[in-house]
């Protein structure tokens, strides 16, 4: 989760006149006073006793020499109620950020420059769902969720301002009569819609194929945009439920609609989560498998995870360990592992009996639809020949420092309108910078007026946190999938194995069947031809158990066998860390063990370059200078292997850049659509073969056509010259990958203000790394942007199912969201050279590593 600039322009004022006026003594404030002084105020307190009202028992909290805490409790209330005391003590910072995306309430912190985030959000009506989940949760789960809102409350009662978090310190520039609320139940609703946003599905896609139409024929964006390939692993190889066969036709309807103008407010509109949610990369996704105890050393299952995210600071995930010490009906929680810092309950890890992971599947549950407004009546839109009411509320956006701004939201039938932007609307206005489209196109008569409305499944009151809290009590495989069911969206692919020796998968989720389409392009909305006709029934969605390989492998690639009847998306990461998952498991030299799924972790191999350097074999280039040979030769002689030290990787990324920037930009849009992923790693395979494709040629030179071969060629002397440029001509003194490709960890919301002085007081980094994008050490960078690492392995879990002591992982910062904290960014030299530190979880462990013991006594 990352900030724009915009958020803090107002305190860059404020720093810089603070730093003018005070000189050297502004100065000391940042670098000394602020880090000696006030930072340690908010550091937790982690021995001793402390009273606290609304605790109904004793409650023993062991934090492990990672700073990890170990909640011991009698009842489930006491349970989640020390949980959210803990959260507010290491992370609450990051748990009020959280909250104020979730309610599209970032202006109240940060001011006016978020008011058109805020009304985004509030279209998208993130908080209105999460009210509506709260009245409808039963009084079991309330209780948990109020639980957790007291005990956060509990320590918000005696620690305000600088005593929660540094933040503040800086926040009291900006917003010097900002003040801290109490925390709600709903809050932890909203944070589920969030994430539901970071793991939203294609509608990216859809925008991005109706833009490219304008400017490519349908076969030319069907290369932009292949097939999952058939030669790459499925997750879910047969299926015994049988479905109907369903209208999977490709949407043809708008192809030739000049819609830009709406969809371009749309795609700007989503871009304001960008920012504080992180952009959805082509990485984003994960990894987890989990191997039976016919492969393994230990004779019983591992299980193995490393969801992938945005980089932040702190960490998304926040590790605990939640028991109750005499388990029972009323008190049935024994689960370690991986939360949400403003959520109560383990997300991902294993309790006394199964263990799961997470990876998301990406299926298609986000519609775009154009509809038609009346042009006599704006508050009207068409819908079978009849014009219905737009639903309409407004909504009042506060901003500390400022007036409260009133907005509209409008709702069709479909859901909210989203391509319509606030201050000057952009919708049919001439002199907007999207102005809307006003002709005909192919004798098809297009609206006067539009919107575009989305339907989303996550704006169908369901929170995802009630299957989880499932999933930290199931007993078995039956249990698991029970609770599955509740897993609505974002769909996740939910890997399991247990201490019975067995492994599984279940994908949940709510997945629209369509009447016509295949949700690849935006549809009319004026008509119910395009509408959803319900969801994939949850008996008839993938899963598996005990499969015959003796593994379950995902990373997002395609989950459903060949012959399933139903749709789940045509936007599938196109399998290339799966293929190489399943490669090194079918190849282990002999039983695997927790040493060998380490190195899995780490893997850098590059199944891309191993499809782009052979090509160098039929060119037959003749180098022109020693450097060119030099560079060549590292290639060709390459393991392919992105390794942090390897000089071979660094060339290779340069040369990937630019083959993929040579081949493309001249052909596409001035939106950059080249990010170097999955999906490009597919097309190049499709292009590779055919030296004289469409794509290879450059448009830009009128009086040549260009082959692969010549882009190759131009891509290569591009690369030594930069290299040269940048390094020298000496190739020892080139760079080797690490170099290139490091992780800073960015304050989530103050980490990106462009004053330095409040950067040096939250950031850190940069960390070397190895691995890249769509790689197993799926370390992400964006070609066009820079080598750096964008997005990445946000933690990494090996569960041994034969001893759950022996289980080890990592996440990449640290567990304290304080600045100096000695626990803020100690997990980081782990993480970025992939190694690991114990999940302990028999009690004994915990105490004999615990550097500290607390106990809240009512």
């Amino acid at each position: 989760m990352k900030t724009a600039g915009k958020i803090l322009g107002r305190i860059l004022i404020v720093v810089l006149a603070l730093a003018l006026i005070a000189g050297a003594g502004g100065f000391y404030y940042f670098k000394s006073y602020l880090p000696t002084t006030v930072a340690p105020q908010s550091f937790p307190q982690i021995d001793g006793e402390i009273q606290l009202d609304g605790l109904n028992g004793e409650v023993n909290i062991y934090r492990d020499a990672m700073g990890i805490p170990h909640i011991y409790a009698d009842t489930s209330h006491d349970l989640f109620f020390a949980q959210g005391y803990i959260h507010a003590q290491d992370r609450f910072w990051q748990m009020d950020a959280w909250r104020h995306i979730g309610s599209g309430e970032l202006s109240e912190m940060f001011g006016e420059g978020q008011v058109e985030t805020d009304a985004f959000l509030r279209t998208l009506g993130w908080r209105k769902t999460a009210e509506a989940e709260w009245e409808g949760l039963n009084e079991e789960t309330r209780s948990m969720l109020q639980a957790y809102a007291d005990g956060v409350n509990a320590y918000l009662a005696d620690h305000h301002d600088t005593a929660v978090s540094l933040e503040y310190a800086v926040l009291g520039l900006l917003s010097p009569d900002y003040e801290i609320e109490p925390w709600e139940p709903v809050h932890s609703l909203t944070w589920g819609k969030a994430m539901a946003w970071d793991l939203r599905g294609n509608m990216g896609e859809e925008i991005e194929r109706a833009e490219l139409l304008k400017v490519l024929t349908p076969e030319q964006v069907a290369v932009l945009f292949p097939e999952y390939p058939q030669d790459h692993p499925v997750i879910v190889n047969e299926i015994p439920a049988k479905g109907q066969t369903l209208n999977t036709q490709p949407n043809l309807g708008l192809v030739t609609f000049d819609y830009a103008s709406a969809l371009s407010a749309t795609s700007y509109n989503a871009s304001l989560l960008d920012p504080v949610l992180g952009e959805l990369g082509d990485g984003i996704g994960s990894n987890s498998w989990a191997v039976s105890g016919e492969l393994t050393d230990t004779g019983m299952p591992y299980l193995v995870n490393d969801p992938h995210l945005g980089i932040q600071m702190p960490s998304i995930w926040y590790q605990i360990g939640l028991h109750c010490i005499e388990k029972s009906d009323a008190c049935p929680f024994n689960v370690a592992g991986f939360s949400f810092a403003s959520v109560p309950g383990v997300v991902i890890g294993h309790n006394d009996r199964i263990a799961w992971g997470f990876t998301n599947v990406g299926p298609d549950v986000m519609d775009l639809y154009i509809e038609k407004v009346n042009p006599e009546n704006p508050n009207q839109y068409e819908f079978n020949g009849e014009w219905l009411e737009f639903e309409s509320y407004e909504e009042t956006i506060n901003i500390v420092g400022g007036e409260p701004v009133t907005i509209t939201v409008r709702k069709t039938r479909h859901g909210p309108v989203i391509s319509e932007t606030y201050g000057p609307a952009r919708d049919n206005n001439p002199e907007a910078e999207y102005p809307a489209f006003k002709d005909r196109v192919d004798g098809v008569e297009l609206p006067e007026q539009y919107v575009v409305a989305l339907a989303w499944t996550a704006l169908t009151p369901s929170s995802p946190f009630e299957a989880i809290w499932g999933f930290d009590r199931a007993q078995n495989f039956e249990e698991f999938r029970e609770a599955a069911k509740d897993f609505h969206v974002p769909a996740q692919n939910l890997l399991y194995a247990d201490v019975d020796g067995n492994i599984g998968y279940q994908m949940p989720g709510d997945v629209p069947i369509r009447k016509n389409g295949d949700g690849t392009l935006p549809v009319p909305g004026w008509t119910d031809e395009y509408d959803w006709e319900g969801f994939i029934p949850f008996e008839e969605l993938p899963y598996t158990f005990n499969p015959e390989e003796g593994y379950i492998v995902t990373a997002n690639n395609q989950v459903n066998p060949w012959d399933y009847p139903y749709l789940i998306t045509k936007d599938w990461d196109y399998g290339y860390r799966a293929q190489r998952i399943v490669d090194m498991i079918e190849s282990a030299p002999g039983k695997i063990d927790k040493e060998y799924m380490q190195f899995m972790h780490g893997d850098g191999t590059d199944l891309n370059a191993q499809s782009i350097i052979p090509a160098w074999d039929e060119i037959k280039y003749s180098a022109a200078n020693d450097n060119e040979a030099h560079a060549l030769d590292l290639m060709q002689n390459w393991d392919t292997t992105c390794n942090a030290d390897s000089k071979e990787c660094a060339v290779f990324q340069y040369f990937w850049w630019n083959l993929a920037q040579n081949t493309f930009n001249d052909d596409l849009p001035e939106k950059n659509w080249v990010s170097g992923g999955s999906q490009n790693f597919e097309t190049f395979r499709i292009l590779l073969p055919q030296p004289d494709h469409f794509f290879w040629d450059d448009k830009s030179t009128a009086d040549v056509t260009e082959t692969r071969n010549d882009i190759y060629i131009a891509s290569l002397k591009e690369t030594v010259t930069q290299l040269e440029d940048q390094y020298g001509k000496d190739p020892a003194t080139w760079p080797h990958w690490g170099e290139l490709h490091t992780a800073t960890f960015k304050n989530s919301t103050l980490g990106e203000s462009g004053v330095f002085l409040i950067e040096d007081l939250f950031n850190r980094g940069p960390f070397e790394t190895g691995g890249g994008q769509s790689l197993v050490n799926a370390t992400g960078w964006d070609i066009g942007n820079g080598f750096y690492v964008d997005w990445l392995p946000s933690m990494r879990m090996i569960v041994d199912l034969g001893d759950l002591n022996n289980s080890l992982t990592v996440h990449t910062t640290g567990q304290s969201g304080h600045a100096y904290h000695p626990h803020y960014i100690d997990m980081a030299p782990l993480w970025s050279t992939v190694k690991y530190y114990p999940m302990w979880w028999e009690q004994e462990s915990i105490i004999n590593d615990a550097e500290g013991h607390l106990v809240l006594k009512p």
